[in-house]
């Protein structure tokens, strides 16, 4: 009895000096900020946030001389930098809005490919990689870059994460999960859960339409409101010393104050105007 006693103190002091030794656990990946993951939206995903920060600064920098050789107002050419320094920065979310719809427009037709395919009784590897010529166009080179990294390492599930990362989206997120649970798993209701998905998200691109379709005349009235004023000041800029009275203090105050509310009002329109959409939470 007191050996085992011993023996179990032993292994207790043991697991104890084991766990206060042992190395810290790798910590997880941060997650991405916001402009990752509009660059990866975008499908940008080889750009760099450091680029697209040298960008917005040239483009800062660019329009603040230009509105400086026109109106000869520093205050107002600042002003106007600052407005320079968003157009990539929309630029970037008008392509990733664009990719966006396009995907949600392509994924219906490439479930169907590829419910078509596994009912015919291709592997699931080689009924990816057929998408990569069966597939709508936008999704063509994903999957085609998914062909080749599985001829090259022959490992479904780590060319599934590949993919997954390289499209980007929520829609993508779930087909992929869900071609590897099949493989992991096995079943023969991948065709019924894929015909069920793909009926599922033409009825919901169908409705999205239709929602963007009523709200685009209002989000446009909204940001032609926003827009007119700074207008307005531009083409006062091009009258000689009409602009001088912005670079007294009373001049600047007025101009940070349009340009905090035009900000704001610009960010309220967008969430009241934003249609709900799909979250990553299988990425």
């Amino acid at each position: 009895m007191g050996a085992l006693l011993g023996l179990l103190l032993g292994l207790g002091l043991l697991l104890v000096l084991q766990a206060r030794t042992a190395p810290a656990a790798i910590p997880s990946a941060p997650r991405r900020n916001g402009l990752r993951r509009r660059l990866d939206a975008a499908g940008l995903g080889d750009l760099s946030v450091a680029r697209v920060l040298v960008t917005c600064t040239g483009s800062a920098l660019a329009g603040a001389a230009v509105m400086l050789v026109v109106s000869g107002s520093p205050m107002v050419a600042l002003a106007f930098g600052c407005l320079a320094s968003w157009l990539p920065l929309g630029a970037l979310g008008r392509r990733a809005s664009r990719r966006r719809r396009a995907l949600v427009a392509c994924w219906p037709d490439a479930v169907d490919d590829l419910a078509s395919a596994v009912r015919a009784g291709m592997s699931l590897p080689d009924a990816v990689a057929a998408l990569a010529e069966r597939a709508p166009e936008p999704l063509r080179p994903s999957f085609a870059r998914f062909a080749a990294d599985h001829r090259v390492t022959g490992s479904f599930g780590l060319c599934l994460d590949r993919l997954k990362a390289d499209l980007s989206d929520p829609v993508g997120d779930r087909v992929v999960e869900a071609l590897r649970l099949a493989r992991d798993v096995g079943g023969t209701e991948l065709g019924r859960l894929l015909r069920t998905l793909s009926a599922v998200l033409r009825e919901d691109a169908r409705t999205r339409s239709e929602l963007e379709a009523r709200q685009g005349w209002a989000v446009n009235a909204a940001r032609l409101a926003v827009a007119a004023p700074w207008v307005t000041l531009a083409f006062l800029s091009l009258r000689p010393g009409a602009l001088s009275a912005y670079d007294s203090a009373g001049g600047v105050v007025v101009l940070a104050v349009a340009a905090a509310t035009s900000a704001a009002a610009y960010v309220v329109m967008r969430r009241i105007g934003r249609l709900p959409g799909d979250e990553r939470v299988l990425s």
